[in-house]
């Protein structure tokens, strides 16, 4: 089988395209650019984040980690979709008072979406698309449908991420890691000698201040509580998050966390911590993932952010996508982050969040 290989360079990639190389397959490399030479952002402090210079800067040790196994690689400039999607999109939410999730838009419209229509336009063959992301994909012959399912090692886990991949994005694509545990992962790593076996490989979208990306001018508002009334000020409430804590400013007798965000007044609304807990987030912009429609009596568990276990809810169908009762509360559900109905291990559906109760 020819398969073509997503690499960034890390630990993750290389092993896939190794274990991939072992089995027998016809393996190419391919790494995507998304920083543009020109881009108006200043570079992120972290080396690591994935939007960053540092990829572009990288291409001569992936290259040379090809060589090292004997595949062909390739580069492919995605820097103009990437902008005008997943930034653009970034940019909207953030100022339309919602917090999005650019690393779910990245996967569905870029790295599984764009640069594989990219690189069957450039000339490239191949059958499958792999990458190092922990997560598997199984063709339920009942259904007749693939299906996305957590990763056996779940510290590791990235099927939250993944949750908006199409049926035809499941049915080309491998994750030759989602089996394994991360510490084996690491084991071939370090036995092949691909990179040092201290190397520091956690990756952010943009190791820097988001606001950065924004390109706003600061803009002074009120922080009010529910009622209106003035607590303090900000310099823009994009600068802030549901559920965020810290850098308030604010005397008061309890912590208080921000539970609203007003885009029309330039509002950052804080309350405390009790003014956090939701019972409900309504979900549009679903895609259905291994099923086509939920069970209204069953329980399934519900992510409402990535490192989150999950919590128990019912998920009820609505006109425009579902509807989430937890069986207890939940802590800051935010408007423009995912919520990712599970069965088990099983990636039943996702959505945008649009409103939590």
């Amino acid at each position: 089988m020819k398969v073509l290989v997503g690499l960034s360079g890390g630990i993750d990639s290389c092993v896939s395209a190794y274990l991939l190389k072992q089995a027998g397959h016809d393996v190419a490399g391919v790494t995507m650019l998304i920083w543009k030479k020109d881009s108006p952002y200043p570079a992120p402090v972290s080396a690591n984040s994935c939007y960053s210079p540092a990829e572009a800067e990288d291409k001569e040790e992936i290259a040379a980690f090809a060589r090292s196994i004997g595949i062909p690689y390739h580069v492919l400039d995605c820097s103009d979709i990437y902008e005008s999607t997943v930034l653009a999109n970034f940019r909207h939410e953030y100022m339309n008072a919602r917090t999005p999730n650019p690393c779910v838009w990245c996967n569905a419209k870029i790295k599984f979406g764009a640069l594989v229509d990219f690189a069957k336009e450039s000339g490239l063959e191949f059958d499958r698309f792999a990458t190092g992301h922990y997560a598997r994909i199984e063709w339920n012959e009942e259904d007749k449908r693939w299906m996305l399912l957590k990763a056996k090692d779940l510290r590791k886990d990235q099927s939250y991420f993944l949750y908006r991949l199409s049926q035809e994005q499941l049915s080309r694509t491998l994750f030759p890691l989602g089996s394994m545990l991360k510490t084996d992962v690491r084991k071939i790593d370090t036995a092949m000698g691909f990179h040092r076996e201290d190397m520091d490989e956690s990756q952010d979208f943009y190791g820097g201040d988001y606001s950065d990306l924004l390109q706003t001018a600061d803009r002074p508002g009120d922080i009010t509580d529910r009622d209106g009334k003035v607590l303090g000020h900000h310099n823009g409430f994009w600068h802030y998050t549901i559920g965020q804590r810290r850098g308030l400013g604010i005397a008061a007798p309890r912590p208080m966390y921000v539970i609203g965000l007003d885009s029309v007044n330039n509002r950052v609304i804080v309350g405390f911590d009790e003014e956090t807990h939701q019972e409900t987030v309504r979900v549009s912009n679903v895609n259905w993932v291994s099923r086509t429609h939920v069970e209204d009596d069953r329980v399934y568990s519900v992510k409402i952010r990535s490192a989150s276990p999950g919590e128990a809810a019912h998920v009820h169908e609505t006109p425009d996508g579902f509807e989430v009762k937890f069986l207890s509360y939940v802590k800051a559900a935010t408007a423009g982050q995912s919520a990712v109905v599970y069965d088990g291990d099983i990636v039943v559906a996702g959505g945008i969040i649009e409103k939590a109760l």
